[in-house]
């Protein structure tokens, strides 16, 4: 996509695919002093060590056909295995089901072990359908199932929450005649939680011990760890000190839990309650604990913590130092978090996590050179960057101004395989639009239902501002009506930017149509929502319809700020209704809102233009008496006054008069 000044964007980069088919043209590199006479035999441990340590799957598979086109060697179960399981780890599904049927076609024996390899690989790529239709395939090989194969393929389908597929499988494992294990029931009390039964699960612990499979820690952490995601952290500390006797996973969980809710007071309650027990907290009890401390800006605490550790014999681990950068960083204390940084790299090397931390937060605080030099250095680390890399990275040369290298981003992004998801494109519209490249960011919407990732109600919304903001409101308004179409429905902020962008383009009835509109689909409005058309309407110079709106908001429960009652002073003031605005600035007085000095400004400069300075200089020694100091603009609006009225000098000497009063007094 052809941007501008020489500057463009890769919308996909397809890499070629690997071929599988087995041929007739035998490679002559398997023992290159033999030439082309090869008549040595394999072993099949020389192939199998071959392939195993192989890490490029093109050169393996070459290597793998190579051997298959000659008669030094017939591939066995072994290495049938190996390249089966060198595909899978590298996510070639096709291959892998090439090359199982291959093995049926010769006569090769399919362990159950070999397609359990597959079940799981398939539930790495989220392809539980297939791990479906590979497990009935079984059979065909001469494979008989047993419960082993029946829990890795259960897991596979609850990885991907298909809790409707689950049972029949569970019920056809029984119809085979095979007991479920303590593994199969863990999996079965993770799928009820994962569904929030919660209730169901815990009857199911009831019914294992009936069974005489006893529920170990793994059973009783997923109840726990399920229980404080839904916010029952309570009721799960309850279960866990009446129902069994807690054990580090447990205790773990229920900090995590507290501390989801930043509630660190209770985790460290916790946290003495172990030790008094002798149950050692470990590296992950305390990581826990410094992110929530770190999330709650409490620096001190967390790194006290972080000392204990030490203390204590216990090593943090990549987690733990990830949690301190992020907290420094989101202080504004980089070099802080440098120092951390330097200290992780002493105890290990970081991982994509750690780096996209540190990243982040130079991005978030400007420190763009900074950050690209990290990059930089995760890539000579061999540290492979991430779609949050890329995204962060795009995203910080947005804040910047920066759509040249934005663009270089994402180009690496996509040429490196790296493949974007919502938040990285959402993050490049914005680049775009900042540019005022409303066509170019309009095709990368498009480009994204086209890649299986459509834009979702932020991507709209960012689009939407960015054509309001470069007043392209008709337009806005068509892709406003198109969001419904894609599956994505307007919330509160696409309703707030029309609005806004229909105020500023002076179209306050089609605002006031939107608005009205809010309240229809019940979407809920806010104090911006409500200020935006207030603004309107006074502008417009329909300040009762302003009036009617505030008390609806007050009705409504909406409560005004400073902002609403300045643009109605603002609005009495340049129409002549200064007794109006007077009446508000003293209603604000007696209320909850203070005046400002905004509200003063305003009302001053009314009362100079339709009443006169010495109604005028009361409100200064009122704004003065009550500490609010007069800005540029109050000054400015006082000496316009006074030089349309009295001459060059006579403005010096009146102002310098009344502050000289003022300030007595």
């Amino acid at each position: 996509m052809h941007l501008k000044e020489g500057c463009s964007l890769l919308l996909k980069v397809r890499k070629p695919s690997i071929p599988f088919v087995l041929n007739t043209n035998s490679l002559n590199n398997l023992n290159p002093e033999n030439g082309n006479n090869q008549t040595f035999l394999l072993k099949e441990a020389d192939v199998f060590k071959r392939l195993k340590n192989e890490k490029d799957i093109t050169l393996a598979l070459e290597y793998f056909k190579s051997v298959a086109n000659t008669k030094a060697f017939k591939h066995t179960q072994l290495t049938f295995q190996t390249i089966i399981e060198k595909l899978g780890q590298k996510n070639h599904m096709d291959g892998v089901q090439y090359f199982l049927q291959q093995m049926k076609l010769e006569g090769i024996c399919c362990p159950e072990d070999l397609f359990i390899n597959v079940i799981n690989s398939y539930r790495r790529v989220g392809a539980s359908d297939q791990a479906l239709k590979t497990f009935y395939r079984m059979q065909d090989f001469g494979c008989k199932p047993t419960v082993k194969i029946y829990n890795h393929l259960i897991d596979a389908l609850l990885n991907e929450n298909r809790f409707q597929m689950i049972n029949p499988i569970y019920v056809n494992m029984k119809k085979d005649g095979l007991e479920p294990n303590l593994f199969t029931y863990n999996i079965l009390v993770k799928a009820l939680c994962k569904n929030n039964r919660i209730d169901g699960a815990r009857k199911l612990l009831v019914e294992m011990s009936k069974k005489g499979c006893f529920p170990d820690a793994v059973s009783y952490t997923t109840i726990v760890s399920s229980m404080c995601k839904l916010g029952k952290v309570k009721e799960a500390k309850d279960f866990a000190s009446t129902r069994f006797v807690p054990t580090l996973p447990v205790y773990n969980a229920l900090i995590n839990g507290f501390c989801r809710e930043l509630k660190v007071e209770e985790a460290f309650q916790l946290l003495d309650e172990m030790v008094i027990k002798e149950i050692c907290p470990n590296v992950i009890t305390y990581t826990t604990i410094i992110n929530a401390l770190c999330d709650l800006g409490n620096l001190v605490q967390s790194l006290a913590v972080f000392a204990q550790m030490f203390v204590r014999g216990i090593s943090p681990n990549i987690h733990t130092f990830t949690s301190l950068i992020k907290g420094f960083c989101s202080r504004v204390r980089l070099r802080e978090a440098l120092e951390v940084w330097k200290q992780m790299i002493m105890e290990g090397e970081p991982n994509v996590v750690a780096y996209n931390a540190l990243i982040n937060g130079l991005c978030a605080n400007g420190n763009m050179g900074q950050a690209i030099s990290f990059y930089n250095q995760m890539e000579d680390d061999g540290c492979i960057p991430n779609v949050t890399t890329y995204t962060t990275l795009i995203d910080g040369f947005s804040k910047d101004g920066d759509l040249m290298n934005a663009c270089e981003t994402w180009n690496k992004m996509v040429a490196s395989g790296c493949h974007p998801n919502a938040v990285a494109y959402t993050c490049m519209v914005n680049a775009l639009c900042k540019n005022s490249l409303f066509n170019q960011a309009h095709c990368l919407i498009e480009n994204m239902a086209l890649e299986n990732c459509p834009p979702n109600t932020v991507t709209f919304n960012t689009f939407i501002k960015g054509l309001c903001g470069g007043g392209r409101v008709d337009w806005a308004l068509k892709v406003f009506g198109q969001m419904e179409r894609n599956g994505s429905l307007p919330n509160l902020t696409t309703y707030n930017e029309i609005i806004d962008g229909l105020v500023k383009d002076t179209k306050i009835m089609e605002a006031f149509f939107l608005f009205k509109e809010m309240e229809e689909r019940g979407v809920m409005r806010n104090l911006v929502t409500f200020n935006t058309i207030i603004c309107g309407f006074c502008c417009a110079g329909l300040l009762e319809k302003a009036l009617q709106l505030l008390g609806k908001m007050l009705v409504g429960g909406t409560e005004p700020d400073n902002f609403t009652f300045n643009i109605l002073i603002n609005a009495y003031c340049k129409r002549g209704k200064v007794d109006f605005a007077i009446q508000l600035i003293n209603g604000m007085s007696r209320g909850e809102w203070a005046p400002d000095v905004i509200s003063y400004t305003s009302l001053i400069c009314g009362l100079c233009e339709w009443i006169g300075l010495e109604e005028a200089i009361i409100y200064l020694h009122r704004m003065l008496k009550e500490g609010i100091i007069p800005n540029f603009a109050t000054w400015n609006v006082l000496t316009r006054y006074l030089f349309s009225k009295i001459g060059h000098l006579g403005p010096i000497h009146t102002l310098a008069s009344i502050l000289s009063n003022s300030y007595q007094n």
